[in-house]
């Protein structure tokens, strides 16, 4: 069956009794039937057409809508299927990332901000420490520490001629050295010095 163009809703019976249809009223009429009857009847031909045209432009129009409605549900599900698979590569790739950067995802600690300035007495100082040996307060004092911030700037892998215990002398490292000339006796620290670096050093034990 062809297709409707238009919608047969909309359409109008025309006038089977103006002059326009003569010929086809003619062709109506006999003994049996007035004019007036062959009026009658093409309108009810008419009538009966548009009917069915009716019927056959719903079902035209569900079965469009239908076909619509088909076509938006493959969309869809071709729309989802891509944002899956697009998902899905986005994580194949995120978990061969992690496993090749595994230090990009360690989780990070939750540590309190720090609330006490660090404290980085001279390496001479610490070394001593980790032996376990005697080490002045002075080292933990203001001015030892900023005598170890002086020494911090200079090359870790600078070398200079120390004088041993023994008196034998040798290449050692500058930043591990200290400044004798600099360093304050325990007895001799003032007791500012003495409150500032008594703590410091206890930490760093």
């Amino acid at each position: 069956m062809p297709r409707l163009s238009s919608d047969p809703n909309l359409s109008v019976c025309p006038n089977y009794a103006d002059e326009a249809f003569a010929d086809t009223r003619l062709q109506l009429t006999n003994e049996n039937m007035t004019e007036a009857q062959a009026v009658a009847v093409l309108r009810n031909i008419w009538q009966a057409q548009n009917i069915a045209a009716k019927n056959q432009w719903q079902a035209q129009v569900e079965a469009d809508r239908e076909r619509q409605e088909n076509l938006e549900r493959l969309n869809d599900e071709e729309q989802e299927r891509q944002e899956q698979e697009h998902l899905d590569e986005e994580e194949a790739s995120r978990k061969e990332d992690k496993k090749k950067n595994k230090h990009k995802y360690s989780a990070i600690p939750q540590l309190d901000v720090p609330i006490k300035p660090v404290i980085l007495p001279s390496p001479y100082a610490i070394r001593k420490l980790d032996k376990g040996d005697y080490v002045e307060l002075w080292y933990f004092t203001n001015d030892g520490l900023d005598d170890a911030k002086l020494k911090s700037s200079v090359d870790e892998d600078a070398m200079i001629m120390a004088t041993l215990a023994g008196g034998n002398t040798a290449w050692v490292s500058a930043a591990s050295t200290r400044n004798a000339a600099a360093v304050v006796d325990d007895e001799n620290l003032t007791f500012e010095n003495f409150c500032q670096a008594c703590p410091r050093i206890i930490d760093a034990m």
